[in-house]
């Protein structure tokens, strides 16, 4: 079935988000030397090598194990306040796998529990200018999809465009939370390197399913 995620399938899926993290990497610290320090890119990567290591090391093929290593991985890897985010984000995303291979609910399901995960992490909130101002457009928009009852190809796809929109939207906003923070106003018409670099994971999931 087209709409079922094995192993294989995500492992196509997790590798794009990697590469598209890579790509983008002096982007993302440009973004970054805005408001923050410039090494956002540079803490990205990292996380997507951690990824990268964790799917040539993992020859259990079994999705929950692959991404409770991944989180953890992640986790271990030094990249700031990146390492906790995003490898609690996997993590989460693991406790919320029940199953061998994910059906559309279940996939769904999978990405709601990575992303509450996450937020035990942050204080922050929509309107913060953090990746959070991507997390919630981008999950709300695959809920409404799949309560749609639309393929998970159309729901990665309202997720991804839900995601890029919410990073665009930071770009007006005035920091509350991390570094930019304490640029005070001077944040405002810079786009949010953290959102910037979450709605890269759901381009990449949304791509990884494509080609897949």
């Amino acid at each position: 079935m087209a709409d079922l995620v094995d192993y294989a399938r995500l492992v196509r899926i997790l590798q794009s988000v990697a590469a598209q993290l890579k790509a983008n990497r002096e982007y993302l610290s440009k973004l970054d030397s805005a408001t923050g320090d410039g090494d956002h890119g540079t803490a990205v990567s990292k996380v997507a090598d951690a990824m990268s290591a964790t799917i040539a090391g993992n020859a259990g093929q079994d999705i929950k194990t692959l991404l409770t290593d991944m989180g953890w991985a992640i986790l271990a890897t030094d990249a700031g306040s990146t390492s906790p985010l995003y490898g609690s984000l996997f993590t989460g995303m693991s406790a919320g796998v029940t199953e061998t291979a994910l059906d559309v609910p279940a996939f769904v399901a999978m990405l709601e529990a990575g992303v509450a995960r996450l937020r035990q992490n942050t204080r922050a909130e929509v309107g913060s200018k953090t990746m959070i101002d991507t997390l919630v457009p981008a999950l709300a928009a695959i809920r409404a999809a799949a309560t749609a009852g639309q393929s998970l190809g159309q729901v990665l796809a309202a997720g991804a465009e839900a995601a890029v929109q919410g990073a665009e939207a930071t770009t007006a906003l005035k920091a509350t939370f991390g570094r930019a923070k304490n640029i005070g106003d001077r944040a405002i018409g810079h786009r949010d390197p953290g959102a910037t670099s979450m709605s890269l994971v759901f381009v990449g999931m949304k791509e990884g399913y494509e080609n897949g």
